[in-house]
């Protein structure tokens, strides 16, 4: 049974759970090949934005480069409240998509919430099996611990009457090349027939699939690959901070021109959905951590990047903090686990007075991720005699001249991404990693 052609024929759907970054994306590009697909998601606006045909993920309307109103005009693309509404033998793909972390830690109470809606179907007659793939990042071991034992304690029979696959994806939502068509992708199953189904519905959107050999390896690939970027990053903040007077930041630049190595630089700390997560991920299966403590002191010294360059900020006797971005990458609007919030806390702690701007989230918003009030930008940058650019928003790169301008009453200013890096600010201005930035 070729399950690519019966979507093709338009008589079956894809059902997405969750349509956040991950699934959005998913619906987006599968419907731009004409498949019908339905989205659910309990954020009612989310979901009458796009069932208006509006991307409700505003940052990543370049990121896709095409409209999605045609797609939703000629019925490939909607979005639900009602679970309900994917519980049909007409859906025969269902991609879970829902956040599986929650404070920083791993949770599964949206999956498994998921899983049961899924298993409603076992209530039906269904002459074609569905196929479940996870895309949400999964400790390894999950599937095995909570989704598969969940999914036999309903009555399915795995690989017969339900399939399932983990394909973790690894999009990167600031190039637009660097989407669901173009990057490599891995996918485990449980059984051989599973494989290629999964393979088959894949690839009507993915141009590069690599098969792992089951479930628990493709399970795995996504929090150790991310696990190993956590450590490479948190090593050049190591060295930063062992060598406060050096040019680190130089060092690892040319570090990173030898052929089997990456450039990494020293920051404020790793952010975002992935990158800390998956050492916790990793962590949260061993029994003995003492097995692994390279991802221990990893998650130790990130964590406490934001305390470190408070305590240096206190005794360069810097009083009024304005901190730029709240995001944990530039152009996008995504606060999750974000290094600034600990750093936020931290200058707090330190009795420092902290006021916060972004672009892409309300004095309200920002009030209720780090309790501190915002600025007009770049107007009242006089009020402050330290900045701190954590993230390279397109809005922050305006002229040098009129930058410069409002700069009058700043004495030093440290910069995550290089925002300003072209700017000549001479001795005030400090790239992360640079000599004097702590």
């Amino acid at each position: 049974m070729n399950y690519k052609n019966l979507l093709k024929s338009k008589k079956y759907k894809i059902g997405i759970w969750g349509t956040g970054y991950i699934g959005l994306s998913t619906m987006v590009y599968f419907s731009k090949k004409n498949i019908k697909c339905v989205g659910f998601d309990i954020n009612k606006e989310k979901v009458r934005k796009i069932n208006s045909g509006i991307i409700p993920l505003k940052d990543l309307e370049k990121w896709f480069g095409f409209n999605i109103k045609k797609m939703v005009k000629n019925g490939f693309l909607k979005a639900t409240t009602n679970p309900n509404d994917l519980i049909s033998e007409k859906f025969i793909a269902h991609f879970i998509a829902v956040p599986t972390e929650k404070d920083g830690k791993p949770y599964y109470k949206p999956l498994m919430s998921v899983l049961n809606n899924i298993a409603k179907i076992r209530n039906k007659e269904t002459k074609i099996p569905p196929l479940v793939i996870v895309e949400s990042t999964l400790a390894p071991k999950v599937s095995d611990k909570k989704i598969l034992p969940f999914l036999r304690k309903k009555k399915f029979q795995i690989g017969k009457n339900i399939l399932f696959s983990v394909a973790p994806r690894r999009d990167w939502f600031i190039e637009g090349v660097k989407n669901l068509e173009n990057l490599d992708r891995v996918y485990g199953s449980t059984d051989k027939y599973s494989a290629k189904v999964t393979k088959d519905i894949l690839s009507i959107v993915c141009k590069k699939l690599h098969i792992a050999t089951s479930y628990k390896v493709s399970e795995m690939v996504k929090s150790v690959e991310n696990a190993y970027r956590h450590m490479d990053i948190t090593l050049a903040n190591q060295l930063s901070v062992a060598f406060p007077k050096d040019n680190m930041r130089e060092v690892l630049k040319l570090v990173g021109t030898k052929w089997n190595l990456e450039t990494f630089h020293p920051g404020i700390g790793t952010g975002g959905y992935c990158i800390p997560l998956s050492s916790r991920y990793v962590l949260s299966q061993i029994k003995n951590k003492n097995k692994l403590t390279l991802l221990r002191e990893t998650i130790k010294t990130d964590d406490n990047m934001g305390l470190t360059i408070a305590n240096s900020i206190a005794k360069k006797k810097l009083k009024r903090i304005g901190v730029l971005g709240l995001s944990y990458k530039g152009d996008l609007k995504v606060s999750v686990l974000s290094k600034v919030i600990p750093l936020v806390k931290s200058l707090k702690k330190k009795k420092l007075n902290v006021r916060l701007f972004d672009p892409y989230f309300t004095k309200e918003e920002i009030k209720k991720a780090v309790n501190v009030e915002t600025f007009k930008f770049p107007h009242q940058l006089t009020k402050f005699d330290c900045l701190i650019v954590t993230v390279n928003h397109k809005q922050f790169r305006i002229s040098s001249s009129k930058l410069k301008k409002y700069l009058k009453n700043c004495k030093f200013i440290i910069d995550h991404e290089g925002a300003w890096q072209n700017y000549n600010l001479a001795d005030k201005y400090y790239l992360t990693g640079a000599s004097g930035w702590l």
